[in-house]
């Protein structure tokens, strides 16, 4: 339950401001403030503003590049509901564990040992879809990233440089915790599986014909 906290937490929370550099070669130098936060999309976050100029020249509105908003909130969502059923299943365990157990029609080892599966999947999609998202959103917002976007970059004797980049550390935390739930719900499947009526089903003993003795006419 708590990595999934931090899975969620570490990402969700995030907020966090990047510091542009235009050295413009003998002009007054220009300074950029982008500000990059959850859910990361990117298109929408202007980098600079409708009739603006920079280093002397022009310069049309601009936005970053990149949407990684899906894979960001679909690894949330993940975690979120990750952490419900392990509350939910944690009070079955602790308080209906008879009912858990009862071999007379109770399905809800076999659902568990599922959904456990399920999430154990999920995960691994998940968590390697964010990853992927990450590092869009750190190309996208590096040096190389804002050279590319911003046109006046391109002009000669002008030189972008990202000087203050926002921490992404919490980011990659958040990648680190959802590749370890990963593990975590790999491992719960076996455990789940001991409880559902496939382990425990002992197959039926085999007879061992009985040798009777014949006497033996004298």
């Amino acid at each position: 339950m708590l990595t999934a906290i931090f899975a969620f937490g570490s990402c969700g929370s995030f907020s966090g401001r990047n510091i542009i550099t235009l050295f413009c070669g003998g002009v007054r130098n220009e300074t950029l403030n982008v500000t990059i936060h959850y859910p990361f999309r990117l298109n929408e976050v202007m980098l600079v503003s409708a009739n603006s100029t920079l280093c002397g020249r022009p310069v049309q509105e601009t936005h970053l590049v990149g949407d990684s908003a899906f894979s960001a909130e679909v690894f949330v969502a993940v975690a979120i509901m990750a952490f419900c059923y392990s509350m939910a299943t944690l009070l079955i365990y602790l308080g209906y564990m008879d009912s858990y157990r009862d071999p007379q029609g109770s399905s809800w080892p076999q659902t568990d040992f599922f959904l456990t599966i399920l999430f154990a999947t999920i995960w691994l999609v998940c968590s390697s879809a964010w990853a992927k998202g990450l590092q869009n959103v750190r190309d996208a917002t590096g040096t190389a990233g804002i050279q590319a976007t911003l046109s006046v970059c391109q002009a000669q004797g002008v030189v972008c440089e990202v000087t203050e980049r926002a921490n992404m550390r919490s980011l990659s935390v958040s990648v680190v915790f959802g590749f370890l739930n990963l593990v975590l719900w790999l491992g719960n499947v076996w455990f789940t599986y001991k409880e559902t009526p496939w382990h425990s089903r002992t197959p039926p003993a085999e007879e061992v014909p009985v040798r009777r003795h014949v006497p033996v006419p004298i």
